[in-house]
């Protein structure tokens, strides 16, 4: 199967959402009972954290941790948005900086000005969407990002977009309650998809896509802990309580070049390794032997990588016994936590 398919449907009563490239896996979405990333809260502080500079929250869905806090007392209500997925039984991480994102537009109530994606180059588009961002956000205050999936995108449908999230960006900025609420959910796999996988593609809308496009075939691998690699190399991918652990093997190469090989077709599968199975946190790979020189061509291919992944991963460089470490957004649910 060629092309980029979009695989809309349901697996284990939940919703959930595949891209598939060429016949293979390339991103992943499943609902869960989890709050969803972007979900706004009027929350109440509750008490601060001394020493961490933040303070847990009271919100409707259990408590929330809120960091680099300044001038917030308990008892404050305040609006809070969910930034990604907590570990079990810990506290719902959520910022202050509230996003209000569609698929052409971000609307950014703490940040005024009108941008438009860098990726955006020809000058004659970046005038054609100028006009339609100052026509619409008019005298507002607020800011407006407009996404690279505006490009050659009709007017009428941006313009519709950055209305929708003006408006319900100015009716939850504007909120008076005095209790705790859910204000926005975040979006669900299906409306994630529309919103974020904006290259031309193939749409499998009917019951049972999974199956037949062998989405299903494909959790299967991802479910597990080894995750092949070309040329017969493969990762072993397990997650702990501490963190992710990332074994690199050479597999049946017995060369001098095996294990650089395999540490460069390692850092072009780990982004979507990690993205499918929706892992996050601290990042320790253990990599196969390979001369010190050829580390700046690993972290070099590592980074190009993680260039195109939407997740936020910092790369935190090489510890003493030569394991390298990178700190990965929980932007995902993790598989393993959905699915059983």
């Amino acid at each position: 199967m060629k092309g980029r398919t979009i695989i809309l449907d349901h697996i284990q009563d939940r919703e959930a959402a595949a891209l598939m490239v060429d016949g293979k896996l390339e991103d992943f979405l499943v609902e869960s009972d989890a709050p969803a990333p972007g979900t706004i809260y009027r929350a109440r502080a509750d008490r601060p954290v001394k020493g961490q500079g933040g303070m847990f929250l009271t919100t409707p869905d259990g408590p929330a941790f809120l960091r680099q806090v300044k001038g917030l007392s308990p008892g404050q209500m305040i609006l809070v948005q969910v930034t990604g997925y907590a570990e079990p039984g810990k506290a719902i991480p959520v910022t202050q900086k509230l996003l209000f994102k569609s698929r052409y537009a971000i609307v950014t109530p703490e940040a005024p000005g009108l941008n438009i994606s860098r990726s955006i180059r020809d000058e004659d588009e970046r005038d054609r969407l100028l006009e339609v961002a100052h026509e619409e956000m008019a005298e507002s205050a607020y800011g407006l990002i407009l996404r690279s999936a505006c490009a050659g995108a009709p007017s009428e449908e941006i313009a519709e977009d950055i209305a929708a999230m003006l408006s319900m960006a100015t009716q939850v900025m504007e909120d008076t309650g005095a209790e705790t609420e859910v204000l926005t959910e975040g979006d669900g796999p299906h409306l994630l998809a529309w919103r974020d996988w904006v290259e031309p593609a193939d749409v499998e809308r009917s019951p049972g896509g999974f199956e037949r496009l062998g989405v299903l075939d494909a959790l299967e691998t991802a479910r597990s802990i080894r995750e092949p690699l070309p040329g017969g190399a493969f990762l072993f991918i397990e997650p702990t309580r501490a963190l992710v652990a990332v074994d690199v093997n050479t597999g049946s190469d017995t060369s001098m070049a095996a294990g650089l090989k395999a540490n460069m077709s390692a850092a072009k599968a780990l982004p979507r390794a990690l993205r499918v199975r929706g892992l996050g946190g601290q990042i320790v790979l253990d990599l196969a032997p390979m001369p010190k020189k050829d580390r700046r061509s690993f972290e070099t291919a590592l980074r190009a990588a993680l260039r195109a992944d939407p997740e936020e991963t910092v790369l935190v460089g090489w510890t003493n016994l030569g394991h390298y470490e990178l700190q990965r957004k929980r932007g995902r649910i993790a598989l393993s936590e959905v699915l059983k």
